[in-house]
């Protein structure tokens, strides 16, 4: 009971946090404020550590939305962990994640960014591998080890950044525009952001760390970890002035939207479904951001963060009444069992597609008629919208499967919606998810964009959205049972995340273990052996039998030239 007044105090004191930064981001957005903080941390002679801080309205929004979600998901997980051993560990585990989160929000500095970003890094290993097991083992050691390559490339930048006398990248974004060395550091950047939110061929941690529990994955991947390299491309978005290397991690970003929307219809696990879904929505924010839409990237962040917390919540009481069963293929008519879970997951699905006038309409339709209004070639249109199709999808699959048929599990089962905690958490985001998309647009984005099209073109998200509808449930109905068979290959790979996993574990690691058997055969166990004993020995011999000559030699040319040093002694004392 004391472990569950924690949770509500936390809650209490989180959420009012967030709605002064709400309030404060309100008020910097209409005055257009900045401010920056220093602190000295320490002085000592000439030197000093300071500690700077940066508030704008982007930084003071994402805190807030953070610290929002952050604040049900704590109330969320005083009910869902409430029977865990070690419930203290796991607040304070989702508190630190938290504050580095905050920390490298607000820094405009690159230490102090990377002090949130390792942060970030080894506190989700911990939570990964909350639940102790093998799987959990694997995919948290897959995750950190993932991290650890963009954590690298942020230590070159900073290294590379010395250079010009400071961290503080706020103040060399122009100077960086016009130096050659800005190429180098924005590729750093671009391939730290990559490793965090998981882009191409760095996306097979993201469904692994589906192991950590439900309400971790509730705030890890809606709006703090993966989303962390979104935000910090856009801190660095003055960057994007070389087109070719922006034309690659387009092409990447782009081809990790098109792969995760595909692999997401082939999936039979719920929290990898959902992990796949923020894959692709992932993808959509890089590529908007590298065609050159900021704000809009950032727009379709904070939509995103809300309706895939609610998403993972409704996911989370799913699994938890199913006994930790996670195969889509045993729900059914889960609208009889648990009606209000129902309605919140659904209302997230629909906001996830697009559905008019939800969150996700407001920035998916805005990206979608931009990318119509610009001129962008044609595969760039096609593979957005296409991607759209394919969300739609799998999003309509996963209803289908929860909601048709009948329930294909064991009658004595603990479905029940009777839970207030959890029940309240899941309101209260529902009710983001219905109206945040229209306060937020209206917030954000103060002169409205008047987007004239075609009727055609004005009407493609919606007729993008019915097509899905009809494919999502062409792909329940038919259940791709002969095309898995007849296609075996393929269906792996469009189910395998075209084997990234295999490439990034089991393909590193088999290559190198060969190369090590090769080595250890061929040179320690081969030649080098026969070099290092028989030659050695050989060697030493000849050596010693060598030194034995000389000294015998040297020992008889000295004791001739003694003889011959007396002789003459002797010769001249008789002359």
């Amino acid at each position: 009971m004391f472990l569950l007044d924690i949770f509500f105090i936390s809650f209490l004191l989180i959420i009012f946090f967030s709605v002064i930064l709400f309030v404060m981001s309100i008020y910097f957005l209409l005055y257009d404020l900045v401010y920056f903080i220093e602190y000295n941390l320490v002085e000592i002679n000439s030197s000093c550590i300071v500690m700077i801080f940066l508030f704008d309205w982007m930084s003071l929004i994402f805190m807030g939305v953070v610290l929002l979600i952050s604040s049900f998901v704590v109330l969320y997980s005083g009910s869902y962990m409430q029977n865990d051993l070690n419930l203290n560990r796991f607040v304070l585990l989702l508190i630190m994640f938290v504050l580095s989160m905050m920390l490298m929000i607000i820094s405009p500095n690159m230490i102090s960014i990377l002090l949130g970003w390792d942060g970030l890094g080894l506190i989700s290993y911990c939570l990964v591998i909350y639940y102790q097991n093998f799987k959990s083992f694997n995919a948290g050691m897959l995750t950190v080890l993932s991290n650890r390559i963009g954590d690298i490339f942020l230590l070159l930048s900073i290294s590379w950044m010395l250079n010009f006398g400071g961290w503080n990248f706020y103040f060399y974004l122009d100077m960086l525009k016009s130096n050659n060395i800005m190429i180098l550091i924005s590729m750093m950047i671009f391939i730290s952001s990559f490793t965090k939110s998981a882009q191409i061929p760095f996306s097979s941690w993201l469904p692994a760390a589906m192991a950590a529990p439900t309400p971790v994955s509730s705030l890890v991947h809606s709006s703090t970890l993966v989303t962390a390299g979104v935000y910090l491309l856009i801190r660095f978005s003055n960057l994007f002035d070389n087109e070719n290397f922006i034309f690659l991690f387009l092409l990447l970003s782009s081809m990790t939207m098109f792969m995760s929307g595909l692999n997401a219809n082939f999936e039979y696990d719920l929290k990898k479904i959902i992990a796949l879904s923020t894959l692709s929505q992932l993808g959509l924010m890089m590529s908007i951001l590298l065609l050159g839409f900021k704000y809009l990237a950032f727009f379709h962040l904070l939509m995103h963060a809300f309706f895939k917390a609610l998403l993972f919540m409704c996911s989370g009481v799913f699994i938890h009444g199913l006994n930790n069963f996670q195969d889509i293929r045993i729900l059914g008519s889960m609208f009889n069992q648990m009606p209000l879970t129902s309605v919140c997951f659904h209302f997230s699905n629909l906001s996830l597609c697009g559905f008019p006038f939800l969150s996700g309409f407001y920035s998916k339709d805005m990206i979608l008629e931009m990318i119509l209004m610009m001129n962008f070639n044609m595969f760039i249109m096609f593979i957005f919208f296409f991607s759209t199709l394919l969300t739609v999808s799998y999003t309509f699959r996963l209803i289908y499967f929860s909601m048709l048929g009948w329930y294909n599990m064991i009658s004595l089962n603990f479905l029940n919606d009777y839970n207030l905690n959890l029940n309240n958490s899941m309101y209260f985001m529902l009710l983001v998810v219905i109206m945040g998309g229209s306060l937020f647009s209206w917030m954000l984005f103060p002169y409205s964009y008047f987007i004239i099209l075609p009727l055609y073109m004005k009407i493609l998200p919606i007729i993008i959205i019915i097509m899905g509808m009809m494919m999502g449930f062409y792909i329940y109905y038919l259940n791709l049972k002969m095309f898995s068979l007849k296609f075996y290959f393929l269906s792996m790979f469009f189910s395998m995340m075209w084997f990234l996993p295999l490439i990034s574990t089991y393909g590193l690691i088999k290559n190198l273990m060969f190369i090590n058997k090769e080595v250890a055969l061929n040179f320690n166990q081969n030649w080098m052996e026969f070099y290092k004993s028989m030659m050695l020995m050989i060697f030493l011999k000849m050596f010693f039998s060598l030194m034995d000559l000389l000294i015998f030699y040297f020992n008889n040319i000295l004791n001739l030239f003694l003889l011959i040093i007396l002789f003459l002694y002797y010769y001249m004392m008789f002359i």
